[in-house]
């Protein structure tokens, strides 16, 4: 999935080049931006990546970026008093999910480090996605945001249960007991330090086990929606 980043009136030089740096950290090779503040220090905080910069593509206005795509999915911050969303903002986890075998142009909008981007911007685009952060600080760096949701979209799927390796069992944590207790004998060590580090540790099985259906409030696809 490598979809164009869309960077919208980017006001720092230097947060160009990082999102660059951090497109190529996640194999993202494709940037636009529109009306930005673009300069040769944008180079020199690329590093690596000046090959992404090479190549990017320069708009003047935030609809000729929008002709790129057929699906527009933009970035916003927590939503204020103000803010009147289109629908629910996505996460960044069921992203993926949203746009899977999704046959069209997809672009990732993000807005300006001092604004975001503004609603008028917001209302023409398919669906947002907001990343959850603390309420003591919610404002992200560009370059971090942009990173949170490629890595997202560039996650390999889980492996299915039966194939992963999964917890220890109850039954396979006593056996470890019993191998522990004989072991402290021969060495004459205290018998209560077998259960404190048997029950202290996050053990895994010997192999796999059988699939374990989804609990109580969860779905087999982590309840996530389509648009």
């Amino acid at each position: 999935m490598k979809l164009p980043v869309i960077l919208v009136e980017p006001e720092g030089p230097a947060n160009i080049g990082m999102v660059a740096r951090t497109m190529k950290n996640f194999g993202f090779p494709r940037l636009a931006l529109v009306n930005p503040s673009f300069t040769e220090e944008s180079y020199s905080y690329a590093v690596h990546a000046t090959d992404v910069l090479g190549r990017v593509l320069i708009l003047k206005d935030f609809g000729k970026a929008l002709a790129l795509v057929d699906l527009a999915v933009g970035t916003t911050g927590k939503p204020g008093k103000d803010y009147i969303p289109v629908r629910v903002p996505l996460m960044p986890r069921e992203l993926k999910e949203a746009l899977k075998d999704y046959p069209g142009r997809v672009g990732l909008f993000f807005g300006r480090e001092s604004i975001d981007l503004k609603n008028e911007e917001l209302e023409k685009l398919n669906f947002t996605v907001m990343i959850p952060t603390s309420r003591a600080y919610p404002v992200m760096n560009l370059a971090q945001a942009v990173a949170v949701i490629l890595y997202e979209l560039s996650k390999e799927k889980p492996k299915p249960a039966e194939e992963s390796l999964m917890p220890a069992t109850v039954e396979e944590k006593g056996q470890l007991v019993g191998v522990w207790r004989e072991l402290l004998e021969a060495l004459d060590y205290p018998k209560e330090l077998e259960r404190r580090f048997v029950g202290k540790a996050a053990l895994y099985g010997r192999g796999p086990h059988p699939y374990r259906p989804p609990q109580e409030g969860q779905t087999e696809a982590g309840g996530v929606w389509k648009c």
